[in-house]
């Protein structure tokens, strides 16, 4: 069983595949690394699995994934983590711009009693107006509306706990969610600045149409850390909110007229008070929906709401009568 499996999402990176395997496993080779490689094509249209497997094919530590057409980086990653069987899952671009020579110095990190070690494109070689930009903006959402502090939630690059990745529920663009939806299991995490290189070869496969999509990936996974187990406390607080204001509404508007002989016949607000109210009730509805198929959920798969890091069972030695802590599991 390696120690270390290193997964390379690869798309149409025909130009790109020979040096990227000759780099990752020179930096492997020096490093002493127990390490795999795990490539997945994500329904290449040119020769990148033809390449990959040449080069490759005298290296038994190589594993190729090729998916029957295009699902995206996020169903690669998942896939990469469910082939994955270090105890240890190194992610990086197919690009060549992650430099895998950083790949030993963060297991450094992650070693240091770490969960997840992102990296930090500090010096990012990219345009600015279409690549930096937004991706400085997202990258303070994401931050501000996750309530985990990055500085660069797009870098591929990362180095994780085998057990931390395959936990993993990733759809859409999640991928780049990794270290917030880590974060709901209680992961300590640390971020390092990496070398970040130009593309040499090749075109990228993204642009600034991708930050809206990222942006609506985030609703999902701001719901998913803060109301997954509870979506009645969002519906509800929402519900709270909508009929409290309309039924305000209405009572002003009760007293002008028993008091005050005030008509209400040809007054809008009488009508967007009594459908603030009908919004309030159909948000509970919706809250007590969602907490059905919540409960639904979770006991039809025996689905745990918490995740253990570590099990110490306290005793006594049988010779000596000292006390011993004996550490079972790491991560349940």
């Amino acid at each position: 069983m390696p120690r270390v499996s290193i997964v390379v999402p690869i798309y149409n990176e025909e130009e790109n595949v020979t040096n990227l395997y000759g780099e990752v496993s020179s930096v492997v080779d020096k490093a002493r690394l127990d390490a795999e490689f795990i490539f997945v094509d994500d329904g290449s249209s040119d020769r990148s699995v033809e390449i990959l497997a040449k080069v490759a094919s005298a290296d038994k530590r190589v594993k190729i994934v090729s998916f029957r057409r295009n699902f995206g980086q996020t169903a690669a990653m998942a896939a990469g983590f469910d082939y994955a069987e270090g105890e240890i899952i190194v992610t990086l671009d197919g690009d060549l711009q992650n430099d895998p020579a950083e790949i030993p110095r963060m297991i450094e990190k992650l070693d240091e009693g770490y969960d997840l070690v992102a990296g930090w494109r500090k010096n990012r070689q990219d345009r600015m107006l279409s690549r930096k930009l937004p991706s400085m903006i997202a990258n303070r959402i994401i931050s501000r509306t996750t309530r985990v502090q990055l500085h660069d939630y797009g870098c591929t690059l990362k180095v994780m706990r085998s057990e931390v990745g395959k936990q993993l529920s990733m759809y859409g663009e999640m991928h780049r969610f990794i270290p917030a939806l880590a974060a709901e299991q209680g992961v300590r995490i640390a971020e390092i600045p990496v070398n970040h290189r130009a593309r040499v070869a090749g075109t990228s496969k993204y642009g600034i149409s991708r930050t809206f999509r990222v942006l609506l990936d985030l609703l999902t996974v701001k719901f998913f850390l803060g109301y997954s187990t509870r979506p009645l406390h969002m519906f509800g607080t929402l519900g709270f909110a909508s009929g409290g204001l309309g039924s305000v509404m209405l009572f002003v508007l009760a007293v002008q007229r028993l008091f005050f002989s005030v008509p209400l016949g040809n007054r809008p607000v009488l009508l967007l008070a009594a459908m603030l109210v009908l919004i309030g009730l159909q948000f509970f509805c919706f809250g007590l929906l969602a907490e059905i198929l919540v409960r639904t959920y979770h006991e039809s798969q025996d689905k745990k709401i918490y995740a253990v890091r570590e099990v110490i069972r306290c005793g006594t030695d049988g010779d000596t009568g000292e006390r011993k802590d004996r550490r079972l599991v790491r991560a349940a």
